[in-house]
C-alpha cells in the first residue's frame, strides 16, 4: 500500500463527505488527464500520425486492440517518420 493508514482514513472520510457531483468531476478530470498523457505518448512514438491514426491508436489503448478493431476496422500501417 502506498498510503499510510492514517492518510488513507482521512482520504476515505473526505471522499465519503464529498457531493456526488464533485466525485464525478474528479473522475472526469482524471480521464481527461489520462487521455492527454496517452495522446502525448502516441505523438512521441508516431510523430507523423494523422489525426485519424492518433484517434485509432488511442482507441486501441482505451478499448483494447480487439474491440477497437471490431468497432473501427483494422488499423492502417504506422506513420513513424
Amino acid at each position: 500500500m502506498d498510503t499510510c493508514e492514517d492518510a488513507a482514513a482521512v482520504q476515505r472520510r473526505v471522499l465519503r463527505a464529498m457531493p456526488p457531483g464533485r466525485k464525478v468531476a474528479l473522475v472526469e478530470d482524471a480521464n481527461r488527464t489520462a487521455r492527454r498523457l496517452a495522446l502525448a505518448g502516441i505523438d512521441l512514438r508516431f510523430p507523423l500520425a494523422s489525426a485519424e491514426e492518433r484517434f485509432r491508436r488511442l482507441m486501441d489503448l482505451v478499448l483494447g486492440a480487439e474491440l477497437a478493431a471490431r468497432a473501427f476496422g483494422p488499423r492502417a500501417p504506422a506513420s513513424r517518420r
